[in-house]
């Protein structure tokens, strides 16, 4: 195995689901510049994410299409003319 490819700059963050306003603390690299006061009063790191645990049909057993850029509507003008 290679030596020293991970990166070893862990800190708490919290992630942010934004379809649910759901949130959760673990241990991260990820870079950010916003942050957010947790539950304990302290100041953290906050990561906006569009899909959780939480929100994810996967888990939760309920089907539910989260398009927050339009990305389905843009396919589908985009193939329209193909499959007619």
């Amino acid at each position: 195995m290679r030596k020293d490819i991970h990166p070893k700059d862990y800190r708490l963050v919290v992630f942010k689901d934004m379809s649910n306003d759901d949130t959760f603390l673990s241990k991260s690299t990820v870079k950010t510049k916003e942050t957010i006061v947790w539950e304990d009063g302290n100041e953290y790191p906050v990561v906006k994410l569009e899909i959780s645990h939480t929100s994810h049909p996967y888990y939760t057993g309920k089907m539910k299409l989260v398009d927050s850029a339009g990305r389905v509507d843009k396919f589908k003008t985009r193939y329209k003319n193909r499959y007619e």
